[in-house]
Order: C-alpha cells, then structure tokens, then sequence
C-alpha cells in the first residue's frame, strides 16, 4: 500500500473496469486513476488520465455496460496532466462540461478549457448525486477534494477523495506555488474532520486499488468500505511531507 508502480509506457497499466460500491465504478489505470458515477441522469468521470491512455478509458466505459455518449461532467482534482491529459479529445467526443478548481484553471488551460471553476462549498449536482467540493491546495493551489453519498443493498456510504496528495510538488525547487507545504498541512488537518467509508484514491497507490478490485471480484468481500484507511492515508501524506522538509 502507498506505492506507485512505474511503467515505460502510460497503457501498460491498464486495469480491468469494476463496480466499486453503489454507483461508483473505476475506469482508471495503474499510472492515473478514473472513477465513473452513475447518477442515473448521465455519467460523472473523475479524471481522464493521459491521453495515451484514452482509449483505454473509453473501452472500460463500454466494458461496464455504459456509453461515453452519456459522460454529461468531467470533474478534476487538480490540472496536472496525468488527470488532465485526455479531457479535450473526450469532450470533442462527448460534449461534456468539464469542472475545475478555480486557482487551477489557468495551468488547466494548456489541456483543456474548463466550463465551470469550482470553489470551496460547491456542490456539483446530477441526477441522484450531489458532490460536495472541499478546497485542499498543497499539490497544487486549486487541488479540489470531492466528497458524496452512494447506496448499496439499502445501506448508505459517505464516498471520498483526496484530490492531491503526491508530494513531488512539495520537494524544495519543484514548488507548484509558494507556500505549498503549510497549504497541504493545512489541508490535511480540514480532511481529517471527515468520516469517510470509502476511499477512493486518484492514483492507484493512494488505497490499493487493484488488489482490493481483485479481491473484490475473486471473493465478494469489498475491503474498499474501511472507515480506518481514509485517516491513514492522510496520516502517511503527513509524516512524507516531513519526511520531505527533512531533506532540504
């Protein structure tokens, strides 16, 4: 857990597509994460990925019994490319409105043009979903974290995300703003105010994504509903980001 695996080529991660809980799918890749919504009045995607990598994410959509045809928003976490990547191509094939927090709109701008700047408090709303954006800078300055409610055999799960917990923007000369390192602190500190029962992470190595798929799929015991994991993640993202400082 909490290490990324390396590839020589972005699609050499590709990851067979899987219900995670509810209404909450992922469509990602080992190197970038994707989750679809299904909010019964069109899709919501979390992130697309690289670009080289597209055309895996449209397969895994067609693979869960979905259509891209039917991604009506597109919501990032941050601008970095690795979530970024792929957005114009998919939205010169679907037409979706693409989200983004407002201080990252500008770098996002070299990707793809965002229809709606999201700030703290928004809450981003179709059909039977309603996703609460919470301001997490550090990664970056508009690094957005997005938190929900899905259901499940009668049982409701409050669904969370970091929106951007690498710390190779934290490492002195690699700032993506000044004062990234008390933001993220900060940051830390707000998400940790949040009860979350299912963490899914925008990279793959944030919760161990593709062993808990595979478990999930081989045994039926789906260890992504874990109301312990959200607050070790953040613990773990606080000790490397002193980890970092200590390396100065």
């Amino acid at each position: 857990m909490f290490e990324r695996k390396k590839f020589n080529h972005h699609y050499e991660g590709a990851i067979e597509p899987f219900k995670i809980i509810g209404n909450t799918y992922f469509t990602g890749t080992t190197p970038a994460s994707s989750h679809l919504i299904d909010t019964g009045d069109g899709l919501i995607l979390i992130d697309t990925g690289y670009s080289d990598t597209l055309f895996l994410l449209i397969n895994s959509i067609y693979k869960l019994g979905f259509t891209p045809y039917d991604v009506k928003y597109i919501i990032h976490t941050h601008w970095h490319w690795d979530h970024t990547e792929a957005t114009a191509a998919l939205v010169h094939l679907t037409g979706a409105k693409t989200f983004i927090g407002k201080k990252d709109a500008q770098k996002a701008r070299q990707y793809f043009e965002p229809d709606v700047l999201l700030s703290e408090g928004d809450v981003v709303s179709l059909g039977n979903t309603k996703i609460e954006v919470v301001e997490t800078p550090g990664h970056t300055e508009g690094t957005i974290s997005l938190f929900y409610e899905t259901e499940e055999n009668g049982k409701k799960y409050q669904v969370g995300t970091f929106g951007g917990a690498g710390a190779n923007t934290l490492v002195k000369g690699n700032y993506d703003y000044d004062n990234c390192r008390s933001d993220y602190l900060e940051s830390l500190n707000k998400l940790r105010k949040r009860n979350v029962d299912v963490f899914i992470g925008n990279h793959v190595w944030n919760n161990d994504t593709e062993r808990k798929g595979v478990m999930l799929k081989n045994t039926g015991e789906n260890q992504f509903i874990d109301k312990d994991i959200w607050h070790k993640f953040l613990d773990f993202c606080e000790k490397r980001l002193y980890e970092v400082m200590d390396k100065d």
